[in-house]
Formats: C-alpha cells, sequence, structure tokens
C-alpha cells in the first residue's frame, strides 16, 4: 500500500514537472520571438536612420558646395564692389570740379562781354590805321561783329570764337600776296586800276591802261604817284605772278624804308 502511494507521488511530480517545463519552453519561444522582433524593428529603424543621415549628408555637401559658390561670388562682388566705389568717389570729385568750373565759367562769361568789346574796338582801329586794302571787306567784317555782340542766340563764346577768327584774318593778310580790280580817284578823276598788295610792306595800283601808278604811303594816309617807267612793268609781273599765271620772282617795288628807332 505504502508502494502504490509512493508511485502516484512521482507520478503527479512526474506530470508537474513535464507541465512546467513545456511552460518554461513555451515561455523561452515566446521571449526569443520578441527578441527577434525587437532587434528587426531596430535593424529597420537603423536602416531608416543611416537613408536619413545620407539624405542629410547630401544635403550638408550641397549646400556646403552652394556656399561656397556663394563665398566667390561675394568675393567677386567685394572687389567689383570696391572698383564701384572708386570710380564713383572719383566722379564725385569731378563733379564737384564741374560745379567750380561752372562757377568760374559764369564770372568768366561777365568779363568776356567786355572783352569782346574791347577787341572789336581794338581792331577797327587798327583796320583804320592798316594800309587801306580790301577796306570795304574788313570794315564789313567788324560791323558784324557790333552786331553779334547784341545778339542773345549766340554763346559769349561764339562771339568770342568770331572774334578771334577775324584777327586771324588780319593774320593772315600780313603774309598774302594778292591782286585785285577797284576804283580810285588818282587826282584825274575816277580811274578803273589793279591793286596789288605785297602783306602789309606794300600796296600799289596801275590803271588798267599802264599809263599812271601809285603807292600808298601810310604815314601821309594818300597816294603818292610813282614813275611808270621805273615800276609799271614790275607792277605788270606782280598782277600776273598773284594771279598764278607767271612764276614767282624777285620784284623791284616801292618800299617804305623802317622807321628810326
Amino acid at each position: 500500500m505504502t508502494s502504490y502511494r509512493l508511485k502516484n507521488v512521482l507520478l503527479v511530480a512526474a506530470a508537474t514537472l513535464s507541465a512546467l517545463f513545456g511552460l518554461a519552453t513555451a515561455a523561452q519561444a515566446s521571449t526569443l520571438d520578441d527578441i527577434l522582433e525587437v532587434s528587426a524593428a531596430k535593424t529597420d529603424a537603423a536602416r531608416q536612420s543611416q537613408a536619413k543621415v545620407d539624405r542629410l549628408a547630401d544635403e550638408t555637401r550641397n549646400l556646403l558646395d552652394d556656399y561656397k559658390t556663394v563665398m566667390k561670388q561675394i568675393d567677386g562682388l567685394r572687389v567689383y564692389n570696391a572698383r564701384l566705389q572708386r570710380q564713383i568717389d572719383s566722379q564725385i570729385k569731378r563733379i564737384a570740379e564741374i560745379d567750380e568750373s561752372i562757377d568760374q565759367v559764369t564770372i568768366i562769361q561777365r568779363q568776356m562781354t567786355p572783352l569782346v568789346i574791347r577787341m572789336i574796338d581794338g581792331l577797327d582801329q587798327f583796320v583804320e590805321m592798316d594800309v587801306p586794302f580790301n577796306i570795304d571787306e574788313r570794315r564789313e567784317r567788324i560791323e558784324f561783329l557790333r552786331t553779334n555782340v547784341d545778339r542773345s542766340d549766340l554763346t559769349v563764346a561764339e562771339k568770342f570764337r568770331q572774334v578771334l577768327e577775324a584777327y586771324n584774318i588780319e593774320l593772315q593778310y600780313g603774309r598774302g600776296f594778292e591782286t585785285y580790280k577797284d576804283t580810285i580817284d588818282t587826282g584825274s578823276g575816277p580811274r578803273d586800276v589793279d591793286f596789288l598788295r605785297i602783306g602789309r610792306i606794300a600796296l600799289v595800283y596801275q590803271t588798267t591802261d599802264g599809263a599812271e601808278a601809285g603807292v600808298w604811303n601810310n604815314e601821309t594816309r594818300s597816294w603818292d604817284p610813282l614813275p611808270a617807267g621805273d615800276y609799271s612793268a614790275a607792277i605788270r609781273k606782280g598782277v600776273r605772278i598773284a594771279k598764278k599765271q607767271a612764276t614767282i620772282d624777285l620784284l623791284n617795288m616801292p618800299i617804305a624804308a623802317p622807321e628810326a628807332q
């Protein structure tokens, strides 16, 4: 009887141990699955994190490249802006100089008109005291200048230029060699004559028939008669030279001696 009870106890113990082992095995299997799921989840999360890191790295690299490009552009713009600033500073300085020049020009313009008038008066006096060649043309030029002084549509600079041009024409007369026809009163009535001008050192005439000749005396402001036989041939040759009908040659002309100092 005692042996039978012991056997039952052993069977119950064995059944209990088997149940406990099954429960332990089931629990162990459940834990392993959980571990594997957690590991897979971590691996997937790590993969996603790595992909995000790679994407951020690419974006960072692109941003760095953009930054370097922008910095190069900024450096170039700094150089360009510095040059522009120097140009602007130079232009500002030039503007200030121009403004100052404009102020000076205004003052000069106020002084120019009286100067132009004085120059015209001086030119008028010179023409009237000079050898009287082309006298009508020269007087008309001076009258033209006087008329222009009062014109409001001409600048002071243009008026001054015209006066300088008239002075230059008078200067060229001193180097000129010309002939022209005109009519003068030789004392025996009006006569048609050929004038021959050699700069300002001699102004002579000869009647068209060659009978009379004369030379201008600037001291007496009158015509002095010349011996026709002494100068007629020279005057005719000088007229032909001035008309470019003969080659240049020496001429025997009545030249006033220079005044003693």
